[in-house]
């Protein structure tokens, strides 16, 4: 169906919108569909659970009360609102997609740009921040908390304003011909921006951490010539292997549903977009519930708070209020550390070691 100039169809019904586009909605339920809102179900109720663990240990001991626990939080919280949007989505994919106004259309693609959104920019950001922390002299990272509070509001801010843009104006009903495939009331023009813009972001962290990986791999051939403290030459391994794990995930999570989108966008064939489309978006919503796992799940203090809770142990007061106590040091302060003399130290396996309160909390290197 063409384009009708300075016509708009802002009350038809999703059919209209759907037959115009070529994408088929069943009216029956068929065994791909039960077979994709069953693991849609089980990933956001992983997702849920897992995050909230993570904000309900941040808010509950006292020793994550520091900026940079704050910000793992918000990236838990941002996966947690994710968890819910894909939730409320499987209830209206499907079969019950015809039901649905235009307006409930809008507002269910919604929910998942704003919170993948605000999810990929807090995994940005915390890859920015380890970034300035292994490469700075200094202990602490400059950020206040003042800072880091506004850095979370703009994300979240940035995040709904990318899920109104298409209901506030950019979307294809007043222009039939530009519609896309997968989301048949948003402009093509649109879907390349999203993902253009998501594909950028993936750029930089990839560029972050190849920087990363390279620098903690030049410091471990050092260490390997000039020491021959075994643990040290450890570190750096570990170090390299979650910088590896971190950059593999997000690329085998996003990847996938980035091309497709801009695929779509960009009008290829139809079989190209449809058939893995669905899928794809499961893929990347599994980006949700893997973050707590590598940022938060490896740190000692973080499992025994998320003992507590399961155990339903909310009355244990924690008596230091210091940072948690498993920490690390940059690599810089690990060589001068090289020529001290100390006492062996307990190791939890991961890149972290016991430190003094001065230190950086272990979730930064984690």
């Amino acid at each position: 169906m063409g384009n009708i100039t300075g016509t708009c169809h802002d009350n038809e019904t999703i059919d209209f919108f759907y037959n115009n586009s070529g994408k088929a909605i069943n009216t029956q339920w068929k065994k791909r569909d039960v077979l994709i809102v069953t693991l849609g179900l089980i990933v956001c109720f992983i997702v849920i659970f897992s995050n909230f663990l993570v904000v309900a240990a941040i808010f509950k001991n006292r020793r994550f009360h520091f900026p940079i626990y704050y910000l793992l939080g918000n990236m838990a919280l941002a996966d947690l609102f994710a968890g819910f949007a894909y939730l409320h989505m499987m209830f209206h994919t499907g079969p019950w997609t015809i039901k649905l106004s235009p307006n409930q259309w809008f507002t269910r693609q919604g929910l998942i740009n704003t919170s993948l959104t605000a999810s990929v920019l807090n995994l940005l950001f915390v890859a920015v921040e380890r970034h300035q922390t292994i490469f700075n002299v200094q202990l602490h990272s400059s950020m206040s908390t003042r800072r880091v509070f506004i850095v979370m509001l703009l994300i979240w801010l940035v995040a709904i304003i990318m899920g109104l843009v298409p209901q506030m104006g950019w979307n294809c009903t007043c222009h039939l011909s530009e519609c896309s495939t997968m989301a048949p009331l948003y402009h093509r023009s649109f879907l390349i921006f999203w993902a253009v813009l998501n594909l950028m972001t993936f750029s930089i962290m990839v560029a972050v951490y190849t920087r990363i990986f390279l620098y903690v791999r030049h410091k471990g051939r050092q260490m390997s010539q000039h020491t021959s403290t075994t643990r040290q030459r450890e570190t750096m391994m570990n170090l390299m292997k979650t910088v590896s794990m971190i950059l593999g995930c997000f690329v085998v999570c996003w990847t996938p549903a980035l091309v497709v989108l801009l695929l779509d966008g960009l009008n290829c064939d139809r079989s190209l977009v449809l058939g893995p489309e669905k899928y794809c978006l499961v893929l990347a919503e599994c980006n949700s519930f893997v973050n707590p796992i590598i940022y938060c799940f490896r740190d000692q203090d973080m499992r025994r708070t998320f003992k507590e809770i399961l155990c339903c142990n909310w009355s244990q007061r924690h008596k230091n209020r210091g940072f948690s106590e498993v920490k690390f040091h940059t690599v810089e302060q690990e060589n001068g550390k090289s020529r001290i003399p100390k006492a062996k130290e307990r190791s939890n396996g991961a890149p972290l070691i016991r430190a003094s309160s001065e230190d950086i909390p272990a979730s930064l290197i984690n």
